[in-house]
């Protein structure tokens, strides 16, 4: 009981880390070693960001719905009046938050798959950029945790780069969940906010995109090397008009960590997930990973499979104000082939064979 009132007393002190010595001090059971409690943090560190993704938003908006109807409207009505009086700041560099960024969850979150961030060059704080990220995966499991928080230490590899991960401005109109999201430095990947964060915040920021968004997310399944970027130029575009560099990001192992039931191109199916990806503005995969007891059932417990994130070199951009279509298909060209010499250069660092080539669809 001593040791869990100090872990508790830890905790309320910020220390974080409290918790998991003061279970680990705690009397070994034959059922339940150090190394499987280790192991069962790191699996709920991984389920607790994916049901906060999935249900946060949603459970939030439910309960706000019903404390109107309670005694405690009032608690509602303020909180309302608050995400009025609060709506534009995810478009306008958000409320980004160190102490959430090192939460002793996010190393847990890390040490499962695990997740390493490689740096291959400089970045100058005197530029902004624009990483590109791929593949999508799932969820997008390498890019929250590289950029969205310090566990694999960004901030250090990086000294003077703030990064902030672009993703469904949706999210942002959902209580609790945009908070949340804003305190890992996240934003909406839409044109104001993107313009704020590259024109209007100094320098040293990296937007980090994901290029191939949802639809990229209906072609990822474990073997496959592919990502959607032929005809996404718009993030090319962005970087001439803001003079933003571009930075080719590629996680090997991202496609890996859940099996996908893939559907033809053509086919009714695929149709189905084209169609509720456009209304809905994410693609309903059909996937599963493992349980959370034993990696032989099926689960939303991702596989524990490496992801391995290269930061690859800068492509210079220069600032254009209205880029002409030819120099947006240059540089988009000269993207592709830095992400493709990327891909060559480190795949049989992480399993793939020199046979194996990056599709670029």
């Amino acid at each position: 009981m001593k040791t869990l009132l100090a872990a508790y007393s830890g905790v309320q002190k910020g220390t974080g880390s409290s918790i998991l010595s003061a279970l680990l001090e705690l009397p070994s059971a034959p059922w339940l070693s150090k190394s499987k409690l280790v192991k069962h943090l790191q699996v709920i560190s991984v389920l607790q960001f994916i049901l906060t993704f999935l249900a946060l938003g949603i459970a939030s908006t439910v309960l706000l719905v019903y404390l109107f109807c309670t005694d405690c409207w009032v608690i509602a009505a303020l909180y309302t009046a608050w995400l009025i009086f609060d709506w534009n700041t995810p478009k306008q560099g958000g409320r980004r938050s160190t102490w959430v960024r090192n939460w002793t969850v996010w190393t847990y979150f890390r040490d499962y798959f695990p997740i390493r961030l490689i740096k291959t060059h400089n970045l100058l704080p005197s530029r902004n950029y624009i990483f590109g990220y791929h593949p999508h995966g799932i969820f997008c499991f390498g890019a929250f945790c590289n950029f969205s928080t310090e566990a694999t230490g960004f901030s250090k590899k990086f000294p003077g780069i703030r990064p902030s991960l672009a993703t469904l401005a949706g999210n942002f109109r959902l209580p609790l969940l945009r908070d949340y999201m804003m305190f890992g430095g996240i934003c909406p990947v839409n044109r104001n906010s993107i313009d704020y964060l590259l024109s209007r915040n100094g320098t040293g920021n990296a937007v980090v995109i994901v290029v191939g968004g949802a639809a990229e997310s209906l072609d990822c399944a474990p073997g496959l090397n592919s990502v959607t970027l032929k005809n996404r130029k718009g993030f090319v575009k962005l970087a001439l008009q803001k003079g933003a560099d571009l930075v080719p990001v590629y996680s090997f192992g991202e496609n890996e960590v859940y099996k996908q039931v893939m559907f033809a191109e053509g086919s009714w199916w695929r149709h189905v997930q084209r169609r509720l990806q456009k209304l809905l503005g994410f693609a309903p995969c059909l996937f599963h990973g493992c349980g959370f007891f034993s990696s032989e059932s099926w689960g939303m417990v991702p596989y524990c499979k490496p992801i391995n994130t290269i930061v690859g070199e800068p492509i210079t951009v220069p600032k254009v104000e209205d880029p002409t279509p030819d120099m947006i298909d240059m540089y988009h060209t000269m993207y592709i082939n830095s992400l493709s010499t990327l891909f060559d250069k480190y795949k049989t660092c992480f399993g793939l064979k020199e046979t194996d080539y990056l599709l670029i669809r």
